[in-house]
């Protein structure tokens, strides 16, 4: 995250490395940026998306750089005190702002369903953050249906059939829905949910359970000699979103969905 140089034109470049280029000690933070409207009858835009970015460059960036060095700097509020003056700085119609800070972990605050215009800034600030963060684990499984004929077996399956199992470098993310520090209100008291409590229940209650094991050999719950389901990665999203759930709301989060990739190019929601 470098810092624009005074009289540079905020959004003259949008490139994939960033800019200004971080020609020294830097942190590389990215933004998704959602908004909603209807496009312009005659160019086909909603916004021109070098308006977006050098509205997030004059709005957003300074207000993190301010607080970069702080130690008590808390991200989703900083994130959630950006919305008002984003959204004006767009022209309206802002959704919500994703920040990645890290390729595995992200914040994501959306804004108020109906603010008030009004009202003070502080008002119209969002109350909930999503916390997402990638973890990772090595399992094998093998996908077969007992009530099904092996030919049955083989021909849904193919591979993923064999005998003795397969394996792969599976990934998950839990989404999960947290107070605010700023927003603490009677109705919504903040609940100090925060990404290491987060690490604590996957380690204690996925990772620790799946982790380099045989699906269908080592884990009740995909063992279908003990009830357990066929380990697919739609059974395996299911599962953990089930097993999390009851501990991360124990915590103080509400999870909204769980992710399983089983390959880059294949996962499932749960809920989707």
């Amino acid at each position: 995250m470098n810092v624009l140089p005074a009289g540079s034109a905020a959004g003259a470049k949008n490139t994939y490395a960033g800019y200004p280029t971080m020609t020294t000690l830097g942190a590389f933070y990215s933004f998704e940026v959602a908004v909603r409207g209807e496009p312009n009858a005659d160019t086909g835009y909603l916004r021109d998306i070098k308006h977006i970015d050098r509205a997030v460059r004059e709005t957003v960036v300074p207000t993190i750089a301010t607080a970069f060095g702080s130690a008590t700097a808390e991200p989703a509020e900083l994130l959630a005190s950006t919305l008002p003056v984003l959204d004006r700085a767009i022209g309206g119609g802002l959704q919500s702002v994703r920040w990645f800070l890290s390729p595995y972990y992200s914040l994501e605050v959306a804004m108020p369903a109906a603010p008030l215009p009004a009202a003070p800034q502080t008002e119209q600030r969002a109350h909930r953050v999503l916390i997402r963060e990638r973890f990772d684990f090595a399992a094998a499984h093998r996908l077969h249906v007992p009530q099904h004929s092996d030919d049955a077996n083989r021909a849904t399956f193919g591979k993923c059939n064999n005998l003795k199992g397969h394996g792969h470098n599976y990934q998950f993310e839990p989404c999960v829905s947290v107070p605010i520090a700023g927003a603490n209100t009677a109705a919504s008291p903040f609940t100090p949910f925060t990404i290491a409590t987060l690490e604590k229940l996957a380690d204690e209650i996925i990772l620790e359970r799946f982790d380099h094991k045989h699906l269908n050999e080592d884990t009740i719950e995909f063992d279908n000699r003990r009830g357990g389901v066929n380990p697919s990665v739609e059974n395996i999203a299911h599962v953990f979103f089930t097993l999390l759930e009851p501990h991360i709301t124990k915590a103080g989060g509400t999870l909204i969905n769980l992710t399983v990739w089983e390959t880059d190019r294949t996962s499932a929601t749960f809920p989707a």
